[in-house]
């Protein structure tokens, strides 16, 4: 595994280069190990993940679909989701922050110049983080914004106020999303630092508690030609910008979702008392239990295998990025996200339904679990994925060209 110096205002250790899928699903694995260690009292206390999104960044796993063109593996879009996973069931908050990092190389990888690409692409391979500044409050809907940049001289000048900006607490590049002259939507890279982005710590979610989702104010902000990417063109044709944001979404509800039949499972087997008319002596030989516990495990392989699915239409999708395989991998994903939706709310409510009264202490957390997913499954209605999958089939109409699709 190769090294490559990460520059830093501080000392800090090498970032790693991985290899390959293998290497990047057994670093994921490693890193839950140690990130579910702390996950129940950063949620409690708000204490933010600083060192672990540290840890993040040194292990490689934020460049993992860096294009090979440019010194990345560009692991299947199935793998991606996976690791997703892996990081959500050990801390949800964890697990969603690197989601818009991973938006933002695709879109980049779908819209920038080459020389966007060589540039932040190797600042992924040396472990940068980018943060989101794309919602904001008191817009006539989620898709509109009041951001804008405009040009100065050689450059632009941006100015709005952002909400839900998620990871932006600890990246080195915030995106800033913006209208400019024309009403065109554009992605734009701001340094960390940089003067006139303020950045408030105001995020007051009960679920997902330490995503760093506050307010970005931008005041004025300079930004370079150099930096702007016009992301609207990313939805005037077929891209896969919308499918690969949307399929980590869905690895984010899955990971929730283990770790809520995982704390289930060791509930009932270690704690539940069984039901008076049960007839057992154990909670774990209660009839309805088993089937209960059945059912949800049947879920949990069903959202598995829908997101490989959907992963590899992706995968087609861009490699070969036509009209058919992109409503393809669009459709599929969005079956994906509403299934992990769906078994991140049931998974959290059956660990209380089955672990019985004793598991809602305060002390065992194991709300957080229902928390994250309540909390994580309203950053897109899924009511509407099932309206884009019906009107297609029964209509033949193409789902629109969204981030959120």
């Amino acid at each position: 595994m190769d090294k490559i110096p990460h520059s830093t205002d501080r000392i800090r250790q090498l970032t790693a280069r991985l290899a390959s899928e293998e290497e990047a699903i057994a670093t994921a694995l490693h890193l839950a190990r140690r990130f579910a260690e702390g996950a129940s009292r950063r949620d409690q206390q708000r204490l933010l993940p600083y060192e672990e999104l540290e840890a993040l960044s040194q292990s490689g796993l934020l460049a993992i679909t860096v294009p090979p063109e440019y010194g990345g593996i560009d692991v299947s879009n199935a793998v991606l989701a996976e690791v997703t996973a892996i990081l959500s069931e050990a801390d949800g908050s964890i697990g969603q922050i690197p989601q818009n990092h991973f938006y933002i190389l695709e879109a980049l990888r779908t819209d920038g110049t080459e020389e966007q690409k060589r540039f932040f692409f190797g600042r992924a391979l040396a472990g940068d983080r980018f943060g989101n500044a794309l919602s904001e409050r008191g817009t006539k809907t989620v898709g509109h914004y009041n951001t804008r940049i405009t040009r100065d001289g050689i450059g632009y000048r941006i100015n709005g106020r952002k909400f839900y900006s998620t990871g932006v607490i600890f990246a080195d590049w915030i995106t800033v999303f913006a209208l400019n002259e024309d009403d065109n939507l554009t992605m734009s890279f701001v340094q960390k630092g940089t003067e006139g982005v303020e950045i408030i710590d105001d995020w007051d979610g009960f679920g997902q508690r330490t995503t760093g989702s506050g307010t970005t104010v931008l005041n004025n902000v300079y930004v370079h030609a150099d930096a702007v990417v016009l992301h609207h063109k990313g939805f005037e044709r077929p891209t896969t910008i919308g499918s690969v944001g949307q399929i980590i979404h869905a690895g984010i509800d899955l990971g929730i979702a283990r770790a809520s039949f995982a704390e289930m499972v060791d509930f009932v087997k270690t704690r539940a008392r069984p039901w008076t008319d049960s007839g057992v002596d154990r909670a774990s030989d209660d009839p309805l239990t088993i089937s209960k516990v059945g059912s949800l495990a049947v879920q949990l392989q069903a959202a598995t295998a829908l997101i490989e699915s959907a992963g590899l239409k992706v995968d087609i999708a861009q490699i070969e990025t036509t009209e058919e395989n992109v409503v393809a991998a669009t459709l599929a994903v969005a079956a994906a996200k509403v299934l992990c939706s769906d078994v991140a709310i049931d998974a959290s409510n059956v660990l209380f339904e089955l672990a019985g009264t004793s598991s809602a202490s305060t002390d065992l957390n194991l709300d957080r679990h229902w928390r994250n997913a309540r909390t994580h499954t309203l950053h897109d209605p899924v009511r509407w994925k099932y309206h884009v999958v019906g009107n297609y089939h029964l209509n033949g109409v193409a789902p629109p060209k969204s981030g959120a699709l």
